[in-house]
């Protein structure tokens, strides 16, 4: 993942923005994707459940948290996606920041039915790429059963997979009902999970899925719930919150006394692939294919997005529940603080004591205490 200058093949540099964009995904046409699974299965003898005394409190959470997407969902709202877009300001105006100087490039020209065009395909590259990134945990929390070596962490995941699997179809199915398309999973974020998949390491599924990408979908999904006015796309989102909320403490809870036990060496490779993975969620939110549905070059428009005050903002706060979950994991400050160091670049370490309540209700529920829980929907 390039995070500074490069050197070309040929000779001169290669920006960080030129890099991002040279990732593309070639393969837009391909319904089956196969990544080799290096892990070990394996088994445990020792049925002694409730041994990890937080990971059972979690799992004792779950099956009672468990809900049907097809029938606790209203299906029958109508939802009209153009007034949707124009009513919650979807549309790349807000991308852009509203102040961007488009005046020497094609968006000029664009008028009203322009940037409504845009701000649909906008809605829907942004829902298919949570649509692609809940399939990818549903295939790691699948991984997770089968290679951690912990009966109580085996049953957790195991309902994180019937948890996952609802996500998928609740996304496709208002995909293809109530939207209208579907974008191809964005190179990016292909190359997070195939290197998740990838790692015979257990605890990397872990930290690649449980922390990193579902602590941004957490984050991701609570912004836009807040900013959204239709009505069963923030029903579904208040659903999902909810199972993420468990997801994300699953993964602090498995991992904090087993990192504890690493060595310096071990502590830095989970470190840089904490931070590569930021980099690459990060960057894939220019949503270079909208653009180029649209006919716009994106080397044109990323430059405009890149600096967009609104982007920024998402951009940044999408990482508010990772950052403190890394500090849970004594991951920012291992080896002289490199990953505070490197988050302090992404402009991101201010959410180092970042506190959701939903979030840090899992973690009480996880020490014994009995919360409160907002009722989704």
């Amino acid at each position: 993942m390039a995070t500074a200058d490069e050197q070309r093949p040929g000779g001169g540099e290669v920006s960080e923005l030129e890099a991002v964009m040279s990732v593309t995904n070639t393969d837009v046409d391909e319904a089956l994707h196969a990544v080799r699974d290096n892990a070990d299965a394996i088994f445990t003898w020792d049925y002694e459940k409730g041994a990890r005394p937080k990971l059972e409190r979690l799992y004792e959470k779950s099956k009672i948290s468990m809900w049907n997407a097809r029938t606790d969902l209203d299906w029958d709202i109508d939802v009209d996606q153009e007034k949707v877009v124009a009513d919650n300001n979807f549309a790349a105006q807000s991308l852009l920041g509203g102040n961007a100087d488009v005046s020497a490039t094609p968006l000029a020209s664009w008028g009203d039915k322009e940037w409504l065009e845009f701000g649909i395909e906008s809605q829907n590259w942004t829902l298919s790429q949570f649509l692609h990134g809940e399939q990818g945990a549903l295939v790691c929390t699948a991984k997770i059963v089968e290679s951690v070596p912990w009966i109580d962490a085996k049953y957790y995941a195991a309902t994180q997979v019937m948890d996952e699997a609802r996500h998928v179809e609740v996304f496709a199915r208002y995909l293809d009902e109530k939207l209208s398309g579907h974008y191809p999973i964005n190179a990016h974020l292909k190359m997070l999970l195939d290197d998740i998949i990838a790692d015979s390491r257990w605890d990397m599924t872990y930290l690649g899925m449980q922390i990193m990408v579902e602590g941004l979908a957490l984050a991701a999904f609570g912004f836009i719930s807040q900013l959204s006015t239709e009505p069963l796309l923030k029903q579904m989102l208040r659903y999902i919150m909810n199972d993420e909320a468990r997801h994300v403490a699953f993964g602090v809870l498995s991992l904090h006394d087993f990192y504890a036990g690493l060595s310096d060496a071990e502590l830095k490779e989970r470190q840089e692939f904490a931070f590569e993975a930021a980099v690459r969620m990060r960057d894939r939110f220019l949503q270079q294919e909208v653009f180029e549905r649209m006919g716009i070059s994106p080397a044109v428009a990323a430059p405009l997005v890149q600096q967009a005050p609104e982007r920024l903002m998402f951009q940044s706060m999408l990482f508010s529940r990772i950052v403190p979950n890394c500090r849970r994991l004594g991951l920012l400050d291992a080896n002289d603080g490199w990953l505070r160091e490197r988050f302090g670049e992404l402009g991101v370490i201010g959410f180092e004591h970042w506190e959701d309540p939903e979030h840090e209700a899992m973690f009480a529920l996880a020490e014994g205490a009995t919360p409160e829980w907002p009722a989704p929907g």
